[in-house]
């Protein structure tokens, strides 16, 4: 069955925004791992600064 001029363009616009949604979704996630990661470096190490400090501690 053979589409007509205005369905093969609203096909294509639907296709373009899906890839263009998709491409900004990759890009946030990229992002907010990024951000999760330099989080998760400082966390870990304020932690091994603590256990330093308490293995350092005399009584």
């Amino acid at each position: 069955m053979q589409r007509t001029r205005t369905e093969v363009g609203r096909w294509r616009l639907l296709r373009q925004a899906q890839r263009r949604r998709n491409r900004w979704l990759e890009g946030q996630s990229r992002r907010n791992s990024r951000i999760q990661r330099i989080r998760v470096d400082r966390q870990l190490g304020r932690q091994k600064r603590s256990l330093l400090y308490a293995t350092n501690y005399k009584w």
